[in-house]
């Protein structure tokens, strides 16, 4: 399946998730964030079970969006049910020679259009409030903040975010 947003690099394929893409987000959310935010282990654990959960249980409203230029992955999202009238983003990662260029956007408004085509009322997400650059980008979009909380996750002290956007 493709997707190409109307004037938003066109370079890029929006594909959905395929034999290999897990394996690759993964890693590759294990290592950026052990990198760039000192999470252990326990983070990696965890994306691997949304994904194993996701392969196993995919309901036919819920959707990945892998976002591939000439072979190489750049990044990721996922529309995935959380109830009747919910919708929740996952795995939003974009590799970091890819930020900056308005792929986040292009992918958030990929799940935006999803969630709604699909009758969902709200869509929700869970983030670090370090992660400024994503957060100024659903700032910017209409999610609004509803709650923010400061505990230890994944082996570091974090602030916890969830954020929601009325569709």
């Amino acid at each position: 399946m493709t997707d190409f947003a109307a004037g938003a690099l066109p370079d890029i394929l929006l594909r959905d998730l395929e034999t290999g893409d897990a394996g690759w987000l993964i890693q590759r959310h294990a290592e950026l964030y052990a990198r760039d935010e000192g999470f252990d282990q326990s983070f990696e654990a965890l994306v691997a079970e949304i994904l194993a959960d996701f392969i196993r249980n995919r309901r036919p409203q819920e959707r990945a969006w892998i976002a591939v230029r000439d072979g190489q992955r750049l990044g990721s999202v996922f529309c995935v049910r959380q109830d009747d009238e919910t919708a929740k983003l996952r795995l939003f990662l974009l590799e970091p020679e890819a930020r900056g260029q308005g792929l986040g956007r292009r992918l958030l408004e990929a799940c935006i259009d999803h969630a709604r085509a699909q009758g969902f009322r709200k869509l929700v997400l869970w983030t670090h409030a370090s992660h400024r650059a994503a957060c100024a980008l659903y700032a910017a979009r209409g999610f609004v903040l509803t709650a923010s909380t400061a505990k230890v996750s994944f082996g570091v002290p974090v602030v916890e975010q969830s954020w929601e956007l009325a569709l």
